[in-house]
């Protein structure tokens, strides 16, 4: 039996708990006070298993009502190209393992739940953003850099 499951609306807490350590990793003094207005949002979301969000998590093994990893996903619709003539592409994001969870497969797990969830909906590729130290990882899952600019705009 996989150690990995679907988020439900009731680890909402939880997920964004994790979420703020993969964010404290690359920015040791960010804010945590975004949590309360991202909860109801993300509970909904949660609670919603046909939607085009997905988490999956691992029960922390020592901590009961903890989560030990976390791996989160979208699914977002774009007009058809060559590599993608169906239009779906998956979108990795918030993936953490709680510190003393770390080195014992809890993520690359998660991952391949959220990969086989992208492919029964016919998610023509992946994209994700990578940490370094996280690249290993996702390089020994088969992605690849990509070329391809990428710029933002904060409304």
């Amino acid at each position: 039996m996989s150690l990995v499951r679907r988020a439900v609306a009731e680890d909402a807490e939880e997920v964004l708990r994790l979420r703020q350590v993969m964010i404290a990793s690359m920015s040791p003094d960010a804010p945590t006070d975004w949590q309360a207005g991202s909860l109801p949002g993300l509970r909904s979301r949660l609670a919603d298993p046909g939607g085009d969000f997905a988490a999956f998590v691992v029960d922390h093994p020592d901590r009961p009502d903890a989560l030990a990893a976390l791996v989160v996903g979208t699914l977002e619709y774009r007009i058809g190209g060559p590599d993608r003539p169906g239009g779906l592409l998956g979108y990795v994001f918030s993936v953490a393992t709680d510190p003393d969870a770390r080195r014992r497969g809890y993520a690359r797990a998660c991952m391949d739940e959220l990969l086989a969830w992208f492919r029964e909906r016919g998610a023509g590729h992946v994209m994700l953003t990578a940490s370094p130290d996280a690249e290993p990882l996702y390089a020994s899952m088969g992605f690849t850099r990509d070329a391809t600019p990428s710029m933002r705009l904060y409304l």
